[in-house]
């Protein structure tokens, strides 16, 4: 292989060619941040719910050195199954293509490519963010450097409860991103509905994103994302005791065990979702679920019945 270019699925080339509104969907959900074989049923489900919702799903990843968007129903499986799938944020995109390696998609690399691909709406389950600590160990996620540069709305139920969400915020303020509640003026924390702090702004429906998006691009000021914050109702968050007392052993048994950097974020899912014998899994599909019908809802709102929709900005 000798061209790195990115591929498209065939039901993506076929809504690029009909001007139909389209959804990228990250893979490391797939492949890092739920468990076999959960991980491929819910894969199905998530691209179903934006189909629902009368939008084509584009997930993204990497098979033997190619990006694609638009994996199809085998390619997810592989990923999905696979031992020794990379987890690619955009740093990494052509070294792995390089090493023609399988891949799964991080937010950061989702979002570079759907922008580059001319997607404009994203659907994911939390953000990363700025660790815990992050003042001694400098660990912040490459979601935010990458969102202040892509010109994206992701959807997403805020940033994962297991970082620091105040330093998280701040981080994406000081970057020049977005960040709406989506019916709220409290950000939520993923696993729960209430975060922890306020917003200065909410939008209240598909339209009103749609037209954020339109004015963006009208004012051809800002290039950045806009986070919109899309929680969970009250009655289907994790229990806030439960999940405060699982964080806390957790963060204990990162502490013991030395785990860092890229590991961080699957072993306390992984720990969350044991030591809450698989309630946080079933939280955590509510959430990706509710928000790629959200996002698909915004495509076809910002798509407007027009031959240039959001889903997809450049030419086939």
């Amino acid at each position: 292989m000798t061209d790195f270019a990115i591929r498209y699925g065939e039901h993506v080339t076929r809504a690029r060619r009909d001007g139909r509104p389209v959804v990228a969907l990250e893979s490391t959900i797939i492949s890092h941040g739920l468990p076999h074989p959960d991980n491929i049923r819910v894969a199905r489900e998530i691209e179903q719910a934006v189909r629902d919702n009368g939008a084509v799903p584009a997930t993204i990843g990497m098979i033997d050195g190619e990006v694609i968007v638009g994996l199809e129903d085998a390619q997810v499986e592989r990923l999905a199954s696979a031992q020794a799938v990379a987890k690619l944020s955009v740093r990494d995109l052509a070294i792995a293509a390089a090493r023609r390696a399988d891949g799964a998609t991080t937010v950061a690399a989702t979002s570079a490519i759907a922008a580059a691909a001319g997607i404009g709406v994203f659907a994911t389950g939390g953000l990363g963010g700025v660790h815990r600590e992050a003042n001694v160990t400098y660990d912040e996620s490459a979601d935010l450097t990458a969102l202040a540069r892509t010109p994206i709305v992701v959807v997403c139920a805020g940033v994962k409860s297991i970082l620091d969400v105040g330093a998280t915020l701040e981080r994406l303020e000081t970057l020049g991103v977005s960040v709406a509640g989506y019916r709220t003026r409290r950000f939520p924390g993923f696993f729960i509905t209430d975060g922890g702090f306020d917003l200065d702004w909410q939008l209240d429906s598909p339209e009103q994103v749609a037209d954020f998006i339109r004015a963006r691009t009208a004012q051809d000021v800002a290039e950045a994302a806009l986070v919109l914050a899309n929680p969970l109702p009250a009655d289907e968050q994790l229990d806030p005791a439960l999940h405060d007392r699982t964080l806390a052993t957790g963060l204990n048994l990162l502490a013991e065990q030395n785990i860092t950097g890229k590991a961080v974020t699957p072993f306390l899912l992984g720990h969350f979702h044991s030591s809450t014998e698989g309630r946080s899994l079933a939280v955590n599909i509510r959430i990706i679920l509710r928000n790629a019908a959200l996002a698909a809802q915004i495509a076809v709102a910002a798509t407007d019945g027009s031959n240039a929709p959001v889903g997809f900005a450049v030419p086939a």
